[in-house]
């Protein structure tokens, strides 16, 4: 069977610093270093994945692409004395994912549109890139569209800030394969148990090392 165009952009992506396209990649990379944070552009850089989160070309519709910081948020080591547990420098981590971060920070550029969805474009050594889909939820040819136009009833103003959309979802846990596992309860139960084992310090946000010989054992 013939192969469209939409799977041949998918098979590019799949290893996309390779050969050809990491030779692309780089001097894209070197150019989107020198543009702003968030900027906005025609077309998407990902067509096939832009049109599997809902991306239409048709007025309405824009794409915006985010620069955001990579890595951990570690705080110098302080030079006054104090015992290392309150050093504060590690276990600092945001809560919410860099993608949502993008999202939020496109919402904010553009106060009058929503936020659909967003996907990765690439990333060097201090960067990663994020494309955000936004909709005009005013434009006619959004209200008019029985694919888009649930966008403009009221109840999704705002929708990025409130965790619904596809990255906010994924970091409030309700993703289908998590299930009513990781309830309240079940997460206090854990934590305990990491504490008696020793495997958990409260300022780390359970980002500790693998379990020791002697913490296996007395799990046993």
């Amino acid at each position: 069977m013939v192969k469209g165009l939409y799977h041949h952009i998918a098979q590019q992506w799949k290893k996309p610093y390779e050969e050809e396209h990491g030779l692309l990649m780089r001097e894209r990379l070197i150019k989107w270093r020198r543009e702003p944070a968030v900027i906005r552009i025609d077309k998407p850089t990902r067509l096939d994945r832009a049109r599997a989160l809902g991306y239409k070309a048709k007025q309405g519709f824009i794409v915006v692409r985010v620069r955001v910081r990579k890595g951990g948020m570690r705080k110098e080591r302080p030079n006054k004395g104090r015992r290392p547990k309150r050093m504060g420098v590690y276990g600092f981590a945001p809560a919410k994912s860099i993608r949502l971060i993008a999202e939020e920070r496109a919402a904010r550029k553009y106060p009058n549109l929503e936020v659909l969805n967003s996907y990765y474009v690439g990333e060097d050594g201090l960067y990663k890139w994020y494309e955000v889909i936004l909709v005009d939820p005013h434009h006619p040819a959004i209200c008019n569209d029985p694919d888009i136009k649930w966008i403009c009833e009221k109840q999704h103003r705002g929708r990025v800030f409130r965790g619904l959309t596809s990255a906010g979802k994924k970091m409030r846990g309700l993703r289908k394969s998590r299930g009513l596992k990781y309830t309240t309860k079940y997460k206090w139960k854990r934590k305990q148990k990491e504490r008696i084992l020793r495997k958990r310090h409260e300022a780390s946000r359970g980002a500790r090392e693998p379990w020791t010989v002697a913490a296996k054992k007395a799990e046993e």
